[in-house]
């Protein structure tokens, strides 16, 4: 039974986003709360708290706890004061959540902000509002904006609009070479000292395996990862994956191979260099087959999946709306073949979606991240197939679609809150993803039944570039705090 004052969703919602988002009176100086108290390199910090909050009565699930059980979370001054059976206390804020998840605040390592050069795509505004509304409190933004992140004065400029737009913590990868062309390598020891938790030329593989080779040798000094899109150019030009689908079609199409080949050389080169390498978005069976033989023989490797990986197959090029390995009717067929399931890498085959479940499950792959990747209507379906733009949004989807795995028997709601916090935190040695008390209250609240219709006017990004636009789905964040300030309310 709630309290007599506690404050139910609804009763957060005008003050909440109000509080977020007005200019208020601080000490006799107009801030804005979010501008507020953003203290270190490239994050949103721990933003200070007016009275203390309780979340009261929901299901608390955190890895780094053990906690899987009903609970209540108290936040003081920014950090987790105390989880369990508590009273409010005077002057708290109480919210009723019974019924809804408490978990720790998720964690995107890979997110394209668009922001300098794309702002028609995505903003930093929209695009960490995007990852607030998804239940994200901490995103990595890749370096492939324009001009591109490969210099101090470039971060340097992305800190200050970090500082003034971000409504989550935002962490910048660099680039591995200049304007990420692949041919000279960056100051690699002063990027990190300016903020850098990793190095990509993502959207394209660094060709030279000798920059590579440099990178990696930067890498296990540094303890950031070398984080690489595996592709080899030779075998590119195509729209989708090669099989009977993209035959079918008569699509031009691009094989397994081009990212099995680079997979196999970037491990080699770190196992000779010892450095820290992390190989984004896999998508093969015969990957996750190469990534787990390297760890066998020691090398410093871990590596993502996409949900859409998990979730869904070439076929939805060709207008299909069924999900696989998860339970649900299907979708509304579309048309053919389908610009906004057009990604790198391709939807695979449904063995392939089985390989990388089994790979998650069994630690091969470490984390999930969502490659959110907007693009305007008209890069999309303003021209052919071939030419439409690679990429789809994730940062408001990959919740729901992780928990349809739940609902399966695939996964639990303790690994989905470890792939996508718990697990990142660690491996970047980030000091969130628990709730553990002292920690940062970085922490979403969300509903793992509520059933809704994805439609753009419902998107907090700018772009619309998803196939699952006018699907239901399940499951939906419902409040989302970074260090005790709300970021995010849905109704």
């Amino acid at each position: 039974m709630p309290c007599r004052d506690a404050y139910t969703l609804p009763d957060t919602s005008e003050e909440g986003i109000r509080d977020a988002t007005h200019d208020q009176m601080l000490d006799g100086t107009a801030v804005s709360r979010t501008q507020q108290d953003r203290e270190a390199v490239f994050f949103c910090a721990c933003m200070k708290v007016r009275r203390g909050l309780l979340l009261r009565g929901g299901h608390v699930v955190d890895p780094t706890s053990a906690l899987d059980r009903v609970a209540d979370v108290r936040v003081d001054d920014g950090v987790i004061a105390a989880v369990g059976a508590l009273d409010p206390q005077p002057g708290e804020r109480v919210v009723d959540v019974s019924g809804l998840v408490v978990a720790p605040g998720l964690i995107d390592v890979h997110v394209h902000l668009r922001e300098p050069g794309h702002e028609w795509k995505e903003t930093i505004g929209s695009g960490t509002a995007a990852a607030a509304a998804g239940g994200f409190t901490t995103v990595f933004c890749m370096p492939n904006t324009v001009p591109a992140l490969d210099s101090v004065v470039a971060l340097e400029e992305l800190k200050r609009r970090i500082e003034r737009d971000a409504l989550v913590r935002v962490r910048p990868i660099a680039a591995i070479s200049e304007n990420r062309r692949g041919d000279r390598p960056v100051d690699f020891e002063a990027l990190v000292a300016a903020g850098a938790v990793g190095f990509s030329d993502d959207g394209d593989s660094t060709s030279h395996s000798g920059l590579m080779r440099e990178a990696l040798e930067a890498s296990r000094a540094l303890k950031v990862p070398v984080m690489v899109h595996c592709e080899d150019p030779g075998l590119t030009g195509g729209s989708m994956h090669e099989g009977a689908t993209s035959r079918r079609l008569g699509l031009r199409d691009i094989s397994a191979a081009a990212e099995e080949i680079i997979i196999t050389r970037d491990l080699a080169l770190a196992a000779i260099t010892g450095g820290w390498l992390h190989i984004c978005h896999v998508s093969t069976g015969i990957g996750v087959d190469l990534i787990a033989a390297a760890k066998q023989r020691g090398t410093w490797v871990t590596a993502e999946v996409m949900p859409h990986h998990l979730t869904m197959t070439d076929e939805w090029v060709a207008g299909c709306r069924q999900f696989v390995n998860v339970e649900g009717p299907a979708g509304r067929p579309a048309m053919v073949p389908e610009p906004d399931a057009k990604v790198n890498p391709p939807l695979r085959t449904h063995g392939d979606t089985l390989r990388l479940l089994k790979g998650l499950k069994q630690g091969t792959v470490d984390i999930v991240a969502t490659d959110h990747a907007p693009h305007s209507r008209p890069e999309k379906h303003g021209r052919s197939f071939s030419g439409a733009a690679f990429g789809l949004i994730g940062s408001e989807v990959a919740l729901p679609l992780m928990l349809a795995l739940v609902r399966a028997g695939e996964l639990t709601l303790i690994d989905v809150i470890s792939y996508l916090s718990a697990v990142p935190a660690r491996l970047w040695r980030l000091g969130t993803g628990t709730l553990k008390p002292g920690a940062p209250a970085d922490i979403v609240v969300f509903d793992p039944g509520e059933i809704w219709c994805l439609e753009p006017e419902r998107l907090a990004s700018r772009a619309a570039n998803t196939p699952l636009i006018g699907m239901e789905l399940r499951g939906r964040a419902k409040m989302t705090f970074v260090g005790g300030d709300e970021r995010h309310y849905a109704r």
